[in-house]
């Protein structure tokens, strides 16, 4: 049977909650059965969540309202949704702690940099340094836009290698590590592109867009390879479940 994979809502529109076509058949042609999860508030519905489904995907989407992370909106700031945010970063710790298989992309590596205590550059030029304009205008989302670094001896290099072209469609960045986080690949401006928990099988976030890449690249197709194959594994018991059981 293929695994379930819980495609966490991107954002809301007009009373409408939705989802980008890229990453679900991302997960489709991975070899998962990709299901859309609604933004509903209410706790009972994440553990529904968690319990239906075999992995999750965060994806893209607006920024992350500063006040979760400890500060007060500054220039650069673009649209946020307090609501979504609440909903995404609750679903997320509850995810971590059944070490089911996360991937997190742009907007979703940031939401789980906080989840984890972490902080966002609310924009990009807030960062120190001169960093690279990460808000590529190419026609095609597929299209390259500059190299990264990924370090040795993590998992994501185990996946993807050691140097890798990626797009770039983002202004906000991750700033101060979450718990237990560690920084898995750079461009060449120190901005952090990708973070993994080196204590979890897999809970990978990169700044770029795989979904858009899936096609002309093979790096990330076994980027999603991997995280589909992570999801036919039964994870362990929770910590708090284990300590119950004894």
């Amino acid at each position: 049977m293929k695994p379930k994979i819980g495609i966490v809502v991107c954002g809301l529109m007009d009373d409408r909650q939705f989802v980008t076509n890229t990453y679900i058949q991302s997960v489709r042609y991975s070899g998962g059965l990709p299901f859309i999860l609604p933004l509903i508030r209410s706790d009972h519905a994440i553990q529904e969540y968690i319990a239906f489904c075999d992995g999750f995907l965060f994806c893209g989407g607006n920024d992350i309202t500063p006040l979760l992370f400890g500060e007060e909106p500054k220039n650069g700031i673009g649209k946020t949704d307090i609501t979504l945010d609440l909903f995404q970063i609750r679903l997320m710790k509850a995810v971590l702690t059944t070490k089911k298989p996360v991937f997190s992309i742009c907007r979703g590596m940031q939401v789980y940099n906080v989840a984890c205590g972490g902080t966002i550059y609310q924009d990009i030029s807030l960062q120190p340094g001169r960093p690279l304009n990460h808000m590529q205008q190419s026609y095609s989302r597929a299209e390259v836009s500059h190299k990264i670094q990924v370090e040795k001896g993590t998992q994501l290099r185990k996946y993807i290698g050691s140097r890798l072209d990626v797009n770039s469609f983002h202004h906000q960045t991750v700033g101060m590590l979450g718990k237990n986080l560690t920084a898995c690949a750079h461009a060449s401006d120190k901005t952090i592109e990708a973070i993994e928990m080196p204590t979890h099988p897999f809970a990978i976030g990169v700044q770029w867009h795989p979904e858009c890449m899936y096609r002309t690249s093979p790096e990330m197709r076994e980027l999603f390879s991997e995280f589909i194959l992570h999801a036919r594994l039964r994870p362990p018991a929770p910590i708090e479940q284990q300590s119950l059981e004894k």
